[in-house]
């Protein structure tokens, strides 16, 4: 990991841009902290640091007050990492169906879905490596938010991530159900009653299929951009009971 930038924000809290290999990335730290904090990752969808960076670093100042450090990589194919012709086309067809109000078959979302899993989560955990090497960041770690197919794998394969806030916000592969399965960690899960771009019905049995013990779901009248204020409120109450 080398650092490229550094500054302190209006409420001291420490952003460092940081460079993985070729994959960026964005660490917030609190401005005082006595011992190493807890660690969340900060999820996102494929837009890009830069477009998403107003919500993360919102997202990351929250963090920082109750006491933990946040992090957010770049997602493969996505901001200025090369264009990954196989997801291109995917996200083409994607726009094609939803254009002319057809259902968006199961081809197109694994299309556009599993290699995403499949590359973006070691590029996580290579990243996590990194970060917990860090004097200041001792664990334990969160994920929180982005592609929700991404959280339910880190979920399975990441023993370091204790706790999720997952955003039924995205499509999920009907393969993902199986993994979802398997998640034993506790998961708050946040439902857009009126997404526009999301099956509601999918999205519950996706909640009612996840193995968790301790499972909340938390669904809100509105569409996909109508998340409440309060929504965040709840999500970092749910990491300040499991990261502390």
């Amino acid at each position: 990991m080398r650092f490229t930038t550094e500054q302190r924000l209006d409420d001291g809290v420490l952003e460092r841009e940081f460079a993985l290999g070729e994959i960026p990335g964005i660490l917030w730290t609190p401005a005082s902290a006595s011992a190493p904090v807890p660690l969340i990752l900060l999820g996102h969808p494929p837009l890009g640091l830069r477009k998403m960076y107003p919500r993360l670093v919102a997202r990351a100042r929250r963090a920082a007050a109750d006491g933990f450090a946040a992090a957010a990589i770049e997602l493969p194919g996505s901001g200025d990492r090369p264009r990954w012709a196989a997801v291109e086309q995917a996200r083409a067809d994607l726009r094609r169906a939803l254009e002319a109000g057809e259902p968006v078959s199961d081809e197109i979302v694994d299309a556009l879905v599993l290699p995403l899993v499949d590359r973006a989560v070691p590029e996580t955990q290579a990243a996590l490596d990194a970060l917990l090497s860090l004097p200041e960041i001792g664990g334990p770690v969160g994920y929180s938010g982005g592609v929700i197919s991404v959280g339910i794998r880190l979920a399975v394969v990441e023993p370091r991530i204790v706790a999720a806030g997952l955003f039924a916000g995205s499509f999920v592969p009907r393969a993902m159900f199986e993994e979802a399965r398997q998640v034993t960690i506790p998961l708050h899960v946040l439902l857009q009653w009126d997404d526009e771009g999301n099956d509601r019905q999918a999205a519950l049995d996706l909640f009612d299929a996840f193995g968790s013990p301790e499972k909340t779901l938390h669904a809100n009248m509105g569409g996909h951009t109508g998340v409440p204020q309060f929504a965040g409120q709840d999500a970092a109450g749910f990491f300040a009971r499991h990261l502390r």
